[in-house]
């Protein structure tokens, strides 16, 4: 007897082993169904069959099987609290950058007018929401990249060709406005010139006339303690004491012994230790510590290699700053006792800035080479004595240590 074909809706009850009720693929037509959809009973011979028999079947089919896992899948209180954490988070982070976004980083009309009208604008003359924008950009780092680095005058090529005359005064004067004046291309050296800080604009008086007695041996180690104080206060004011004179004046009395403590260090290395503990102390710390000292001898060396016109220059400066803090400090409203020790300080420091500058003006050149080699000879020492207290630090910790604990 022939096998019969037949093609039924009814779940089938075919096997290998029953070949007389098979039943064709209701998908191709072509090959005997060996499946059944579990949802429409449909019969099928293959995978491929199955896939294309009816789309929506087969999708809701996986849709319940995966809702039915989901449901199966209980987080416990840990997971719940660590997505809750997370959601917390994400949307914090997304209503701060919103924030961003719609603050406005531009001044007020009213804060631009005062700057228009004043030139100038002070930090209580902004309003809150300014107050906090200058604030998170000094935190963040912003305004620190708006500043231009300052390349120190000492460091310029133009301060190796400084020259004055017998008098002390520079050889090169600016030129008088009724004259005219050359161009830039035409005049590179004014240009160079500008760099440095002008000399005295009067010749300077011969240390005979200043004092009868002969001048301290000490003067080079007073000077070295100045000219660290000037190095310290340009560095700190990135070069422009000008804008706070009077600041720029307190930083330089605090900093140097000479100058605002009526110290008299009888060594270079009593000089410079001073100095470097004036610059580890907390109100400097933040301008680098000790690495900012040892730079700073640098720079100490550097201007003794430069010789006398270069010191001179110096000095002259260091004696405008004082000048104009004293001017300031007339039009600034101070406690009257404070104001007065401070306007005897700045007068007493300028004393002794311009009687040094004299003796640094009559000394011969070939004197300062010796003691810059003095002043880089003590920083090695600081540096050795930093690294062998290092380490004796490091010992006496190891030494209090308890190797062996007695049990009771």
């Amino acid at each position: 007897m022939e096998d019969s074909i037949v093609t039924s809706d009814k779940p089938s009850t075919s096997s290998p082993f029953n070949p007389s009720s098979r039943v064709v693929c209701h998908v191709c037509q072509k090959q005997f169904s060996q499946y059944t959809c579990p949802r429409c009973n449909s019969r099928y011979c293959s995978l491929q069959c199955y896939k294309s028999h009816s789309i929506r079947c087969t999708e809701s089919f996986m849709q319940e099987n995966v809702v039915g896992e989901l449901r199966q899948m209980r987080p416990d209180d840990e997971t719940k609290q660590k997505m809750l954490d997370i959601l917390k988070r994400f949307h914090s982070e997304e209503e701060t950058e919103e924030m961003d976004e719609e603050g406005d980083p531009t001044l007020s009309e009213e804060t631009i007018q005062k700057f228009l009208s004043e030139g100038q604008v002070s930090f209580d003359d902004l309003s809150t929401e300014e107050k906090k924008q200058f604030q998170r950009a000094v935190a963040s780092g912003e305004l620190s990249k708006m500043i231009e680095p300052w390349d120190p005058w000492w460091l310029r090529p133009s301060a190796r060709k400084i020259s004055l005359s017998r008098e002390g005064t520079p050889l090169v004067q600016p030129l008088s406005r009724q004259e005219p004046s050359l161009s830039p291309q035409a005049d590179p050296e004014s240009e160079q010139t500008s760099e440095i800080p002008p000399g005295p604009e009067t010749p300077l008086p011969p240390l005979s006339k200043l004092s009868s007695t002969e001048p301290s041996p000490l003067l080079a180690v007073h000077l070295v303690d100045i000219v660290y104080g000037y190095c310290f206060t340009l560095r700190l004011y990135n070069g422009d004491w000008q804008s706070d004179a009077i600041g720029s004046a307190s930083v330089l009395l605090s900093v140097s012994s000479v100058l605002g403590q009526g110290g008299h260090p009888e060594t270079v290395l009593e000089a410079l230790s001073y100095c470097l503990e004036q610059t580890c102390s907390p109100a400097y710390r933040h301008m680098g510590g000790l690495q900012f000292g040892l730079g700073l001898i640098d720079d100490v060396v550097c201007l003794l290699t430069l010789g006398g016109p270069a010191l001179v220059c110096l000095l002259c400066d260091l004696q405008r700053l004082v000048k104009a803090a004293e001017r300031e400090l007339k039009t600034e409203k101070h406690q009257k006792l404070r104001k007065s020790e401070i306007r005897n300080k700045l007068k007493l420091a300028e004393r002794k800035i311009f009687f040094i500058m004299c003796w640094v003006h009559e000394q011969p050149n070939e004197a300062w080479s010796p003691l810059a080699t003095i002043v880089g000879a003590e920083k090695t020492s600081a540096m050795n004595y930093e690294s062998i207290s290092r380490k004796m630090e490091k010992k006496s910790e190891s030494r209090n240590k308890v190797l062996i604990e007695e049990m009771e």
